[in-house]
């Protein structure tokens, strides 16, 4: 069994008085029952991985939100550009943990974008679970996965028309990604980052294919 606890980096930064980049990035330090190096092996990860985010967000953000402040016509007050790393943790029994990210950022413009990303560890040995270790994915099924999501598209368009895209069929297949997905208790839920299959205003959409594990 794994113990979490939340980490923050945070900072506002100015271009002289004006607040104009802020950024908040949590992430997880597992403390467990199952092996300690493996746990040693992750939270590194964990670190490495806000570091990297934070000093892309200090040194590139930034300068971009600092530039555009200098900007004569840029609108007053400046919207602040904005990164924001939050995490989900959506199963934890026994050695085995799954978590998503989602990084947002603001820079500008109408809307902002989320990125998902995910992780199921093994904490027996520190290595990721793959998506195949739990759904085998041969031609058969891929193709009964498919299905599967094609139908989940169909009803929720039942109750909200227009929610993805035309084409989504082929879409479902293109975009597809192995390492999207997390699991819960008897689910594994595979998702699709914006714009990939639907609008913006969809957000993320996630589809829930039941598993034994």
């Amino acid at each position: 069994m794994q113990t979490i606890t939340t980490n923050t980096l945070e900072d506002t930064m100015y271009y002289k008085e004006i607040p104009v980049f802020t950024y908040k990035i949590t992430y997880p330090s597992f403390t467990t029952t199952c092996n300690g190096d493996a746990s040693e092996s992750i939270n590194n990860h964990y670190v490495q991985l806000a570091q990297k985010t934070e000093g892309y967000g200090r040194k590139v953000l930034y300068a971009q939100a600092a530039a555009d402040a200098k900007y004569p016509k840029s609108p007053r007050p400046f919207p602040t550009y904005t990164l924001d790393v939050l995490y989900q943790i959506t199963y934890n029994t026994g050695c085995i943990t799954s978590l998503y990210t989602d990084t947002y950022t603001y820079a500008g413009g109408a809307h902002g974008q989320t990125i998902r990303t995910s992780d199921t560890w093994d904490f027996n040995t520190g290595k990721r679970i793959r998506l195949s270790d739990i759904y085998p994915l041969t031609p058969a099924s891929l193709y009964q996965l498919q299905k599967s999501m094609e139908e989940q598209v169909k009803e929720r368009l039942k109750a909200n028309p227009g929610i993805y895209f035309e084409d989504y069929r082929s879409l479902l297949q293109d975009t597809f990604n192995a390492n999207s997905f997390y699991i819960q208790p008897g689910m594994v839920i595979i998702y699709y980052q914006q714009y990939d299959i639907a609008p913006y205003s969809t957000g993320l959409p996630e589809f829930y294919i039941p598993v034994n594990f």
